[in-house]
């Protein structure tokens, strides 16, 4: 389950703000403010030492647990890029570097973080008698009814779809620009919203219907894509903000930067979002097959590795 990176998440608000306007003359640096940093550390730290526990107490199950280590560092060095590289103040002067920094918060280190289900692994960090109280705690009423309406496909489909267009609306964004503090509230809507949509595609039960999650993940496809055509296609800048720095340091207009920022949201945000599709349909696919072959058991018919992954 992902609750645990989305209370991390939660406690590391003033991390997903934005700096104040640079002067043009300096470059970009990277942003090592601890409260962007030190939240980082601490996931990285707690799912280090669960996981080296873990593996020690791990016969069979050690390639499973390695491929979660894997997604997961690779979440995280993505969230770094986008939070702590160079990258993240590169957005202040340039909309097509900030919306690759969104396009790298949503689209690949949140599926990243949710496919390596990071919260049984972090657990172990954590001594026996803690660890079986959040563990108990997590498995409640009060926890899962809650979860599992916020992670219903349709319910998080529409819900990140209505954050993603109306938080690109010219006076909402032209508001986040502006303040520290509504930066930090657009930044987490939609960090958070994309890790409730992956959870929801990737890693619900098994009587899950496929063909619902393909249908979700076509649906934002072509959601997000519009919304990046319009902007892309678009003969003025829409935010006040970067029309007002004038030309960026890669030499662009106001409106050749938003014309890219559009492509950007356009084609690699809706090729995520098929490709994920279709590799969910594929699997469903195979399931099926294998189910239905001469040969087929209840050892076989289930997938290998995580139990509830489906991709």
């Amino acid at each position: 389950m992902a609750w645990l990176v989305l209370l991390l998440v939660l406690a590391a608000t003033p991390a997903l703000a934005h700096p104040s306007a640079l002067p043009p003359e300096a470059g970009p640096g990277w942003t090592l403010d601890p409260s962007i940093t030190l939240p980082i550390i601490l996931a990285v730290v707690l799912f280090a030492v669960g996981w080296s526990r873990l593996r020690r107490r791990s016969g069979q199950g050690r390639p499973g647990l390695d491929r979660r280590g894997a997604l997961f560092a690779a979440g995280m060095l993505l969230l770094i890029v986008a939070l702590v590289s160079p990258l993240h103040e590169a957005g202040e002067r340039s909309f097509a570097f900030h919306m690759l920094e969104h396009e790298l918060l949503m689209l690949v280190a949140a599926p990243l973080l949710v496919l390596s289900r990071p919260l049984a692994v972090m657990l172990w960090a954590f001594p026996s008698p803690a660890r079986r109280g959040l563990g108990g705690a997590g498995r409640s009423g009060w926890v899962q009814r809650p979860w599992r309406a916020l992670t219903e496909p349709i319910t998080t489909t529409l819900v990140q779809a209505a954050v993603l267009w109306l938080w690109h609306a010219p006076s909402l964004f032209d508001l986040a620009l502006g303040s520290e503090v509504w930066h930090a509230v657009q930044h987490l809507c939609f960090l958070l919203t994309a890790l409730l949509f992956w959870s929801a595609m990737l890693t619900g039960e098994r009587r899950r219907n496929a063909g619902l999650i393909v249908g979700c993940l076509f649906f934002t496809s072509i959601v997000s894509g519009a919304l990046g055509a319009v902007m892309a296609f678009s003969s003025s800048p829409w935010y006040a903000r970067y029309a007002a720095l004038g030309m960026t340091p890669q030499g662009l207009t106001p409106d050749e930067d938003q014309q890219l920022a559009g492509l950007l949201m356009w084609i690699p945000g809706g090729l995520v979002h098929a490709v994920a599709a279709l590799a969910v349909l594929a699997r469903a696919m195979s399931l099926t097959g294998a189910a239905a072959g001469p040969s087929a058991s209840p050892g076989h018919s289930r997938e290998s590795g995580d139990p509830g992954v489906l991709v």
